[in-house]
């Protein structure tokens, strides 16, 4: 529904010092506002509940501490409040000041919301106080005309989340990273490909030069895309670039990367093997890895998770050696080592971790589930070291979890809870032998529009669990858990993927969580389900440019429904869909083929190549897996396995054949990581080395004429290379199109920290 919103301006007020509601005491005249204007906005409704959003502006002197104060005519009561803490004694509300937004300058405002209970109206306050001045003026007498919405409020219990931070009010909503220039230079025929990024603030009105040494390489400040192609430089030339601004040269960059061979190696330190308790010996590959500025330098480091050579899917019995998680700078310096211990079973399905500054303080996180016998980068014991709650047949299926967030700077223990969802009785959750009880999925998802919360979430095949927590002040809070066996929520049960996404489906600035052919809002309830159930593969995207909106390209494996689909994410509406056909185990979405408007969708079970109204246009790509934008186009090119290849109607054009590395995840054929973590918005691709002792970093040589923000500033993209570690891991989607035709790319509503 519409918002209401409702408005009450300050006619007249005094200076004086009072007392607020008889709660906060004597405020001081330093503290005493001689006017204010205070917005109201029912933001939604729906039966017996509200939620509301209040921004109050001091149109006085500086406020060092505030108190909002109101009252309710019939009965509403507040149950939970982010951005103020919000007390109700009677009909009195009364909302105080959080640390981070204690003063209101002059002319600033403090924003802050709640959510609250009603029966029969819910009349907007006559009035409000700030700091005991009044802030008169008529109330409005018009109601919402929208009658409040069907769905039933959530079963769960109300957040236990503290406020999140509100940025300054010229600020973009969305906190992200305050990231350098991200500079490399890579090997490019006779010269050398050099490329920057472009930040999400900077969108408009920033040039470049580019420097080699001491040297100025362009003749007039660059203007269009953030690349410059140094023909005739010599190999392992030395580059700086530096931002102009009004016509003033900015500081200069830190040096480029060099991608001397058109790749970078990060050494790393392989585990010692060992051998199970029933005499199976075991050795490691560097496995899937993520990314995140650990440090606060501006600069990304990679988190990597050590895979034995005896993981397990949970379909299959055995013992497994210990999971390991480190963190390495680019250049190779090993920063820690976490032991996730014995009571933590290797496989994809089990170890899904988190990277990314939850807390705000400009420093990433690392986030995962833990048990006894875990080990922190600096040593620390998490539960029992002795403790080994493995069964005949491997699996762990009794004794405490956890979940843990880690310092992601010295790989300390942060903060530690019991995990949600828990274990509970095994069979409840399909089968009595430990398959569908430890399929679990992660992600990271801004579900207040302003700052990022971890998504942990536990069953798919029947029962989904899905837990929000929030990491403020050090300390890990529940926000909400949905459970689809709660009432209302039956229709996400069996509905879930083996990955799920993120997106801001709705477009009211919250993102959602896309667990396959369910979706959950950013409140915890159930938004939609198509019905359509379990499946391998799930991209969501401005995947049809031509229509308002995202979309969602889902392939399902059971034999009763169709065997893919695309649908409006908004809603769940299945604009198409392809015939059944039992398993469909990959299906790709992405703009591929610039004689086709929009993104083209394909899938194993399905012959051809389906346009956005699910028409064949043509030959079916020979891979179906992951993706990458890697020439001078938008369009975007397939990979797999260890190669690039670029789609043609009469066949591929190999553009990239990785050399002496691996890919991960068995037949999946799935890099460590493939995202935008350096240069300009193209995507770099990580791959192992076949000994593991290095992540080697691929890089286009390929010159581009489009210019588009760094693609980590993004929402939707950001969290998506969060999330790739998943399970079955998937491709990133920005909240935009990128493709043949594109438009300018929307500036993002971001601040930087």
């Amino acid at each position: 529904m519409h918002p209401s919103r409702h408005r009450l301006i300050l006619l007249a007020a005094t200076t004086a010092a009072t007392v607020v509601a008889g709660t906060l005491g004597t405020v001081v005249a330093s503290a005493a506002a001689v006017g204010c204007r205070v917005d109201y906005q029912i933001t939604n409704q729906w039966q017996g509940g509200f939620g509301a959003n209040v921004t109050v502006t001091n149109l006085g002197d500086p406020l060092n501490g505030w108190a909002v104060t109101w009252s309710y005519a019939a009965g509403q009561q507040v149950t939970q409040a982010w951005n103020a803490a919000v007390t109700q004694s009677g009909a009195q509300v009364t909302a105080r000041n959080v640390d981070h937004n204690t003063a209101i300058a002059t002319n600033g405002s403090a924003s802050f919301g709640f959510n609250g209970s009603w029966t029969g109206s819910n009349p907007v306050p006559g009035s409000f106080a700030l700091n005991g001045t009044t802030c008169t003026g008529a109330p409005p007498t018009d109601e919402p005309t929208t009658p409040p919405p069907t769905t039933p409020p959530p079963t769960t219990p109300p957040p236990t989340t503290p406020p999140p931070t509100t940025p300054p009010p010229s600020a973009g909503l969305v906190q992200m990273e305050k990231l350098d220039r991200g500079l490399v230079s890579v090997r490019s025929g006779s010269g050398n490909l050099v490329s920057w990024r472009l930040l999400g603030t900077e969108t408009s009105g920033v040039a470049f030069n580019l420097y080699r040494g001491s040297t100025r390489v362009n003749a007039s400040p660059i203007t269009g895309a953030t690349n410059y192609l140094d023909s005739g430089a010599a190999a392992g030339s030395a580059y700086t670039v530096r931002a102009v601004v009004g016509g003033a040269e900015q500081a200069a960059s830190p040096p480029a990367l060099q991608f001397g061979a058109g790749y970078l190696d990060v050494p790393l330190q392989v585990p010692a093997g060992g051998s199970t308790p029933s005499g199976e010996s075991y050795s490691y590959s560097a496995s899937d890895a993520s990314v995140g500025d650990l440090n606060g330098d501006g600069n990304y480091e990679i988190v990597l998770k050590w895979e034995p050579s005896n993981a397990k899917d949970n379909s299959q019995s055995g013992y497994t050696g210990n999971v390991y998680v480190d963190a390495y700078t680019l250049t190779g310096s090993r920063l820690w080592r976490v032991d996730l211990g014995r009571n933590i079973r290797a496989g994809a399905h089990y170890t899904q971790f988190q990277v990314y500054d939850y807390d705000g303080d400009g420093r990433a996180e690392v986030a995962m589930k833990t048990a006894d016998g875990t080990r922190s980068g600096t040593g620390q014991l998490i539960g029992s070291s002795s403790a080994d709650h493995r069964n005949s047949s491997g699996y762990v299926l009794s004794g405490p979890e956890y979940l843990t967030m880690f310092n992601g700077q010295t790989g300390a223990v942060a903060a530690t809870v019991n995990y949600d969802p828990p274990r509970g009785t095994v069979s409840s959750w399909g089968d009595s032998y430990g398959n569908r009880v430890d399929r679990f999925l992660a992600g990271t998802a801004y579900l207040d529009g302003q700052r990022p919360s971890l998504i942990m979430a536990r069953g798919y095949y029947t029962r989904a669990v899905i837990a929000a927590w929030d990491f403020r002040n050090g300390t890990l809070t529940r926000r909400w858990t949905f459970d689809s066996n709660s009432s209302g929520n039956g229709a996400a049960a069996g509905q879930g993927n083996h990955q799920l996404s993120v997106a801001d489906v709705d477009a009211d600035g919250r993102q959602e969580i896309v667990y396959g052919a369910a979706t959950i809002d950013d409140n915890g309830r159930l938004l939609h389900s198509t019905g359509n159930g379990h499946g391998d593969a799930l991209h969501v995207g401005d995947l049809d440019p031509g229509r308002a909106g995202l979309e969602v390209f889902k392939v399902d494996e059971d034999a009763s429904k169709p065997s893919s689909y695309f649908a409006d994410a908004r809603t769940g509406q299945v604009l198409w869909s392809t015939a059944a056909s039992g398993d469909n185990g990959r299906g790709v979405s992405a703009d591929i083929w610039a004689g086709s408007p929009g993104a083209e969708s394909w899938s194993s079970a399905v012959a051809g190549l389906a346009n956005t109204r699910g028409q064949n246009v043509g030959r079916k790509p020979s891979s179906a897996n992951f993706l990458a934008w890697w020439d001078g186009d938008p369009v975007r090119e397939l990979l797999d396995g260890t190669k690039i290849d670029k789609y043609g109607t009469g066949g591929e054009t190999r553009l990239l054949d990785g050399s002496g590395v691996a890919s991960n995840n068995g037949t999946k054929s799935t890099p460590a990581l493939s995202g935008d973590i350096l240069g300009d918005w193209r995507e770099e691709v990580i791959w192992r080395t076949t000994d593991s002792r290095a992540l080697r970093i691929y890089s286009t040589p390929t010159l581009t004429s489009t210019r588009i923000y760094t693609l980590m500033h993004d929402p939707q993209y950001r969290v998506a290379i969060a999330w790739q570690n998943t399970a079955y891991n998937q491709p990133p989607h920005p909240g935009f199109f990128i493709g043949n035709g594109m438009g300018t790319p929307p500036t993002p509503d971001i601040h930087l920290r």
